[in-house]
């Protein structure tokens, strides 16, 4: 799958499985993005089905100028926006519950288990972060985005999002400090 522009194609041929596997690779990467965005686990869900809706009743057209995976984050930022400005208050919510799903066969028990307290460590600290920072970590680190994504996803200039990046870095090296995290030689 060419990062998902082939199965939205499909779907828009009439073949509903192209919208399927769409959700099936997209929806938790997403939903995660969204929380960054809303700090709220069902409010991000909600925005990720309303835009895998948004998908398949209005089909908005992809032109192919960024990749699909950024046009797709676009779509569901905006519709995060939307849910936010309609709700008038922005909701927290710890990352504590978030699970890491993907199964390691090439490490020991104790070291996925290590690897595993890392990640939420991690996780915690960035989420103490300014949510602006949370989100440009996220889509750098754990989306693998490059920044010309990022700051089409954002609605920045690539320099902004090099400065923020800049700036988010410092900021969660910081905060693993206070958090006592611990790095590895």
């Amino acid at each position: 799958m060419d990062n998902g522009a082939s199965s939205y194609r499909r779907f828009l041929e009439g073949d509903d499985r192209g919208l399927a596997d769409l959700i099936e690779e997209y929806r938790m990467p997403l939903q995660m993005f969204l929380y960054s965005l809303t700090g709220n686990n069902e409010t991000a869900e909600d925005a990720a089905i309303e835009t895998f809706v948004k998908l398949a009743t209005k089909k908005p057209k992809y032109n192919g100028k960024a990749s699909f995976k950024t046009w797709l984050f676009g779509i569901g930022r905006n519709i995060a926006v939307d849910i936010l400005r309609k709700a008038k208050r922005h909701y927290t919510e710890n990352l504590e519950d978030a699970e890491n799903t993907a199964v390691d066969t090439e490490h020991s028990p104790e070291e996925m288990y290590i690897k595993e307290e890392r990640s939420c460590q991690l996780l915690v600290s960035m989420k103490k972060l300014k949510s602006e920072y949370y989100s440009v970590l996220w889509l750098r680190y754990f989306e693998n985005l490059q920044v010309k994504e990022i700051a089409a996803v954002m609605r920045k200039s690539e320099g902004n999002i090099k400065v923020l990046l800049g700036r988010a870095r410092e900021a969660l090296k910081v905060q693993l400090g206070k958090d006592g995290f611990e790095y590895e030689n």
